[in-house]
């Protein structure tokens, strides 16, 4: 027979984690949402809203991205010492 799993008593849904679901969706929802920035104006430096927004995003997804690891890291750490701290 197989050993049934260890059931922790902290929630699998926190803040933390709520927040780190935010910043690796928030890209996605950006750029599937074409009709917020399916237009020319205002333009940077001659470039059309349309691509420069997309560029935007490319910086904001890495900073989201990075944000979202450190933060993940972080509760793995908080949960371990928890864990080590309860035998």
């Amino acid at each position: 027979m197989s050993q049934a799993p260890e059931v922790s008593g902290e929630p699998v849904v926190t803040p933390v984690r709520v927040v780190i679901a935010l910043c690796l969706v928030a890209p996605f929802v950006a750029m599937l949402w074409v009709g917020s920035y399916a237009r020319t104006d205002p333009s940077l430096g001659g470039i059309p809203f349309f691509y420069w927004y997309q560029m935007a995003w490319v910086v904001i997804s890495t900073a989201l991205t990075m944000v979202a690891y450190k933060l993940w890291q972080r509760d793995r750490r908080e949960r371990a010492a928890r864990k080590g701290g309860e035998r």
